[in-house]
């Protein structure tokens, strides 16, 4: 079954963080990731560009309408995901923990949903 593994965390820890704080943290990154492919687990990731660049898209009355910025202000935002395949929750929730920002943030794991 695949999961999404979605990495949330307060993103203005990195503008705070040093290069070398940066620097392990990227690495560690590499190394999960790594892990993963190693594992047969790993089918897709990536980092997210910070919340200023995105975009809110919403169609009302058949117009649509774009807004700078995310839907909502959080402590914690999406910075990134891994589409996963696990035998089950218990290994989604395993590797989930594995990601470096569960540390300091969160990871939500959702089943993707498959139809038809």
């Amino acid at each position: 079954m695949q999961y999404l593994l979605l990495i949330y965390e307060n993103e203005a820890r990195y503008a705070t963080m040093s290069e070398a704080d940066l620097g392990k943290l990227l690495g560690d990154y590499r190394a999960c990731t790594q892990s993963m492919i190693e594992g047969g687990q790993f089918k897709a990731g990536n980092a997210l560009q910070p919340t200023s660049t995105a975009t809110t898209v919403r169609v009302r009355n058949g117009k649509a309408a774009a807004t700078d910025g995310p839907f909502a202000e959080t402590r914690e935002q999406l910075g990134g995901f891994y589409l996963v395949e696990a035998k089950d929750l218990d290994e989604a929730v395993a590797l989930a923990a594995r990601i470096p920002s569960a540390l300091v943030g969160s990871i939500e794991v959702r089943p993707i949903q498959v139809f038809g």
